[in-house]
Order: structure tokens, then sequence, then C-alpha cells
């Protein structure tokens, strides 16, 4: 949404400057219209944007949503006044595609948005399950190895994620174990899983 309306800023700075100088608009004045108007669309855009991944409800996002279409609907006016004056309806045409862009970005975008949001939320789950199954699977893999190498990490690895947990009142990630032993990826999810399973297991004998 920003590279739209810088691509609209210098796509109608010409001609808002062409309207000013048809308005007589003093040269030092002239400059400062369109920058205005777009920046105003910007910052607009990025509270909307911030407000709708923070899920607030449309009734606080309206207000924003109708100063930026009427700061929209400012564009497409500054863009298309000098052509029409001018008797050239296929420029004034031309010249409002960007314009009209915004106006289309304020209508969906904080929706857009939204629902953007919502499905990234939806992943965690279902990636959670898939790490689990990998997990299940990385250790029923390792149960068929050499066992005394892998006894002696597990230790280890057991005392790293008591003193994860006494710090941060959670069990240890694989990457987080990875880089405390120095091992492989494939190793620390095998050894992550041996762990929760360990704690399962703890927890359904003391149930």
């Amino acid at each position: 949404m920003g590279t739209v309306v810088g691509l609209t800023f210098l796509f109608g700075f010409g001609n808002v400057w062409a309207l000013a100088t048809r308005l007589s608009v003093p040269a030092l004045v002239a400059p400062l219209v369109a920058p205005a108007v777009d920046l105003s669309v910007l910052g607009l855009l990025l509270a909307i944007r911030y407000l709708a991944l923070q899920g607030a409800p449309p009734e606080q996002l309206r207000p924003a949503r109708r100063l930026l279409i009427m700061s929209s609907l400012m564009t497409l006016a500054l863009n298309v006044t000098d052509p029409l004056l001018s008797g050239q309806m296929g420029k004034a045409a031309f010249d409002a595609v960007g314009p009209l862009l915004l106006i289309g970005w304020a209508e969906v975008g904080p929706g857009l948005l939204q629902a953007m949001s919502a499905v990234e939320g939806e992943d965690g789950p279902h990636l959670a399950v898939a790490e689990e199954l990998l997990l299940q699977e990385a250790v029923e893999y390792e149960h068929m190895q050499i066992r005394t190498p892998h006894d002696a990490l597990l230790e280890r690895a057991r005392r790293e994620d008591a003193e994860h947990w006494e710090a941060h009142r959670r069990p240890i990630s694989a990457e987080t174990l990875r880089k405390r032993l120095r091992i492989g990826a494939a190793r620390s999810r095998t050894l992550v899983a041996t762990l929760r399973n360990d704690r399962r297991q703890g927890e359904w004998a003391r149930t």
C-alpha cells in the first residue's frame, strides 16, 4: 500500500503542479499541495494497517477509513481537474488510475489485513501438530540407533531443559537445545521429543 501511495505521488505531482499553475497558485505553495495530501494518505494507511493487525473492531477503523477515502478523493480531484478543464478526457481518465487505486486500497486494505492476520493465527495449531508428529518419528528412529552416545547426550539435554524451565517456565525448544549442545537439528529434535515424552509419562504417573 505504501508503494501504491509513492507511485501515485510521483504519478500525480506534475498534474497537481500544472493545476496550481493554471489557478495562479504562488510558486512556493504549489509544490506543497500534493505532498500534504499524499502524506496524509500514507499516514492513514499505516495507522489502519496497525489497528487492523491488532484486531481493532470495524467501528474503530471507520473514522480513519472515511478520512482516507476523502484524502484519496482529493488526490483524484487534483489529478483530473486540469485535463478536464482542458477538455482532455482521455488524459483525465489516465490520470485517474492512481487515485482510484488508492480508493480501492482504502476500502479493501483493512479487511484484507485482518483476514491475513487471522489466517496466520490459525497456522499455529497446525504447525504444532506437525512438529509433534515429526518429533515422534525422530525419537522412534533414534531408539533404533546406538544407545550409549545418545544416553550421555540425553542427560545433558535434561539438564539444559531443567535450567531453561527454571529461567523461562517453559520447555526448551529444539533450536535452543541445538545451539547449547552444538549438535545437528535432527538430533536436537530427537532429544526434545524424548524429553517431552518423558514429561508426559511423568504426568500420567502422577495422575
